[in-house]
């Protein structure tokens, strides 16, 4: 099943759109690795009213996300992304128990 990576983006006040455009700019990139399965940008608002996005990442393997670390869109992404928001990204590896993929 590969790697499946969950990642969580809170940004700071008045800086959604700066954030969301960031994220946007990652997934025409990382679709086309070699070894990206998906790679889906989401948004939702919390009980606050905050935005929060999320992305949904699958990788054929470990070497894909490897891959992917080491590409020159994800190492601009970062130090662009970082300074606009409120907490540090949020990043899990989730194992799937039941999932359809």
């Amino acid at each position: 099943m590969g790697a499946l990576v969950f990642v969580r983006f809170l940004p700071q006040v008045g800086n959604e759109a700066k954030v969301e455009a960031i994220l946007r700019g990652m997934v025409a990139p990382t679709r086309a690795e070699p070894g990206n399965l998906r790679y889906d940008l989401l948004k939702t608002t919390n009980a606050e009213g905050r935005v929060i996005y999320h992305l949904l990442e699958q990788y054929a393997d470990d070497a894909a996300v490897a891959f992917h670390r080491e590409t020159p869109h994800y190492a601009a992404y970062r130090p662009a992304v970082m300074p606009l928001l409120e907490d540090p990204i949020s990043i899990s590896f989730l194992e799937p128990l039941d999932a359809r993929l």
